[in-house]
């Protein structure tokens, strides 16, 4: 369990701060910007919640729940000594990842196949998850640069990649189950 009874510690004042195993990095090094996008991701998904029915609402509080679980995975470097940690470290799940293909695979039943590409918009929610959409795939893009270089949990990447066409579906799902998309028309404006 966590406990915070201080907010501020200063221990970050000289640009470092402390990753969940305990060592020492740098604020701007590319694990701690990995789970800080993740973080990014899930203030994006809360604010969609405010617009969400409550069926949505409840989906993307499971993701939430999630992103903090893919944060806490992210950040703890070495999973080759999580044998030898204090406490047994969080770490991503395969069923995660199977739950978010499950939900992807029943929203989209109630879609028809897409015709076009959409642009991000329609109604409030669906801008909203829109928005999800794209820190999500930001976040996918640091996750997978640090797997190239660091350890990382396969089912955190997997997890990352799958949360974006989760966003993607729900947002058509959020404008009337695609009725309400805003298509993009190539080339609409050239005359103008």
């Amino acid at each position: 369990m966590v406990v915070l009874n201080r907010i501020y510690t200063r221990t970050g004042d000289k640009g470092e701060t402390a990753l969940g195993d305990g060592t020492r990095t740098a604020k701007h090094s590319l694990r701690v910007s990995a789970y800080g996008t993740v973080d990014e991701v899930n203030s994006t998904a809360g604010l969609a919640r405010l617009h969400a029915d409550e069926n949505m609402a409840e989906a993307l509080a499971r993701i939430q729940n999630d992103l903090f679980d893919l944060g806490a995975d992210l950040c703890r470097p070495d999973m080759h000594n999580d044998i030898h940690a204090e406490y047994a470290p969080l770490r991503m799940a395969e069923s995660q990842v199977v739950r978010l293909e499950n939900e992807i695979d029943s929203m989209n039943e109630a879609l028809e196949p897409l015709r076009s590409f959409i642009l991000p918009g329609g109604s409030t929610l669906a801008a909203h998850l829109h928005h999800c959409r794209t820190v999500s795939r930001r976040a996918e893009r640091i996750v997978t640069e640090l797997a190239e270089k660091e350890n990382v949990n396969a089912a955190a990447i997997k997890y990352v990649n799958r949360l974006s066409d989760w966003f993607f579906v729900a947002s058509r799902i959020a404008n009337d189950n695609g009725a309400t998309d805003v298509l993009w028309i190539p080339g609409a404006n050239r005359g103008l």
